[in-house]
């Protein structure tokens, strides 16, 4: 993990299409602001890894069903 200090106002560059601007800094809270390609998803990690679970399960759902049409 890469650890990186940055006041208000301040930003990060992940390649050369993404930035992270730190926007406010307020007690323990920080708001950042994130400039990305349209390409580019982006999601809290609590939505992305909800994500993840559903298509996890998707998958499961799809190769079960699959399992039933054979046996037919």
């Amino acid at each position: 993990m890469l650890v990186l200090s940055r006041k208000k106002d301040e930003s990060i560059m992940i390649g050369d299409q993404i930035e992270i601007k730190i926007l406010a800094v307020e007690g323990e809270q920080i708001k950042i602001g994130i400039v990305a390609p349209k390409t580019v998803k982006v999601h809290r990690s609590e939505v992305f890894e909800a994500i993840q679970a559903q298509n996890r399960e998707a998958l499961s759902v799809s190769s079960d069903f699959l399992e039933q049409l054979k046996k037919s």
